[in-house]
């Protein structure tokens, strides 16, 4: 991803000899979520049940005057970025928008920042870039040092791997001076009161146990997210069966998995009683020179899904593909984007829709394993955003309602259906595959 990730691979076997092993411990359905200490209790829905713990939504944003001033306290605004792209045309823009995307996460240097914002995009960049102003919205520390640094505290050369020794004592068996690049880069940007964002790899995900991976995640940011490429990735899938003791190669390429970063960042973010928005990254080709398969629109679609069920508050498109036969920096630009650019463009078209419900604290109530949920109220009108979990298979499932909640029937959205809900607050739909989802609508 930046001028680190092509070398991660060669850093994760290094920084696995001495990582300890964490067991994905995901919330079941039904149970609440703990509320962090120092966060309002959740207030009482209309039908009696509690919200999800949250960072706050769009009012998270009145914070920094960057955000604030940009508009992202507005509940219509969600924010869908790519990753480490560059704008020089007004086509290039012209392009992005017309996928959906609005806000971009680390730029060349050649990048045109008034062109960006007189077309009213955001930027993350991770230092100041020519003529930059109100697009810059927040600053990006840097990218896997979970990865590539190690969790420790020792010092750092101020190398980049590939680049010459990283951490001070000289040991690539254990490089652990993670902390340490951290902070070092974050003191490096400008002292203007914008949020700090940093994303995370393996290491925070699989290799390091809670107290290491919360340092990452607690100690550095306003905004964060981890990235696991697990429909493409050949070794995420590999680490998922030596690590997390997964079951072959059918339990790793599931779009729930990406709902797992989000659980695996929730639960380290609670440690310290403070929340922050959580973003979601999503691969749209092959990002490393040994993946063996592309992503297939589908997967796209539901990795994002996924995310959104499990709490993500951002969608980040990595828009590299560095193996296979179609290979470029900009797929959703170019012709190695045409299968998947058409899904990207119709997911998003769906979060910009739903913002406004998006951008609300969900209800905490499950509805039975299988399958992975989250509901919504808004203005009256509840939301059910459903797929099949990690451990669920397709097929037919069963919906019981919460009580208060006696529609004759549900609309599902963006497909021109409508369901029977009996007497007993039930309705049945089909998932035909792993990946797919349904939007419900559900007027009392």
């Amino acid at each position: 991803m930046t001028r680190a990730s092509r070398l991660v691979l060669a850093a994760v076997a290094l920084l696995a000899a001495a990582a300890l092993v964490w067991v994905v411990v995901g919330r079941s359905e039904g149970e609440p979520a703990p509320s962090p200490s120092g966060t309002a209790a959740p207030r009482p829905d209309v039908a009696g049940l509690p919200r999800v713990p949250w960072e706050g939504g769009p009012a998270y944003y009145d914070r920094f005057a960057s955000t604030k001033a940009a508009g992202w306290t507005n509940p219509a605004f969600f924010p869908i970025g790519v990753w480490y792209e560059s704008v020089i045309t007004q086509d290039d823009v012209n392009k992005d928008v017309e996928a959906g995307i609005n806000t971009y996460i680390e730029l060349t240097e050649t990048s045109d920042m008034a062109l960006i914002r007189k077309n009213g995009l955001f930027a993350v960049p991770s230092k100041p870039l020519k003529d930059y102003g109100a697009e810059t919205v927040a600053w990006l520390i840097t990218d896997e040092a979970d990865m590539w640094a190690g969790p420790g505290d020792d010092g750092w050369t101020g190398n980049f791997p590939g680049e010459g020794p990283l951490c001070v004592p000289d040991d690539p068996h254990k490089e652990r001076c993670g902390y340490t690049v951290m902070k070092t880069l974050k003191d490096r940007l400008p002292k203007d009161g914008r949020p700090h964002y940093a994303n995370y790899g393996k290491g925070v995900m699989i290799y390091q146990n809670d107290r290491q991976a919360g340092r990452f995640v607690n100690d550095y940011t306003d905004l964060v997210s981890l990235d696991v490429y697990w429909y493409t990735s050949y070794f995420a899938c590999l680490d998922g069966q030596n690590w997390l003791h997964w079951a072959g190669e059918d339990r790793c390429r599931r779009a729930a998995n990406y709902g797992l970063l989000i659980d695996r960042q929730r639960k380290l973010d609670a440690l310290d009683g403070k929340l922050q928005p959580i973003y979601a990254f999503v691969e749209v080709g092959r990002p490393a020179a040994e993946d063996r398969r592309q992503i297939e629109p589908d997967e796209v679609k539901g990795a994002v899904m996924s995310s959104l069920i499990h709490g993500a508050r951002g969608v980040i498109y990595f828009n590299h593909s560095f193996g296979g036969p179609c290979q470029s920096q900009h797929v959703l630009r170019d012709a190695c984007g045409v299968t998947t650019r058409p899904a990207v463009i119709e997911v998003n078209r769906q979060i910009r829709q739903l913002a406004p419900v998006l951008n609300t604290q969900s209800v905490e109530y499950g509805f039975g394993p299988g399958v992975d949920t989250m509901l919504k109220a808004h203005q009256g009108v509840y939301y059910l955003f459903a797929m099949p979990s990690a451990e669920g298979r397709p097929g037919a499932h069963t919906f019981a309602l919460p009580g208060g909640l006696s529609p004759g029937q549900v609309e599902v959205m963006f497909e021109n259906r409508r369901l029977p809900v009996d007497a007993s607050g039930r309705f049945t739909d089909t998932f035909t595959s792993e990946n797919s989802y349904h939007i419900y609508r559900i007027t009392p």
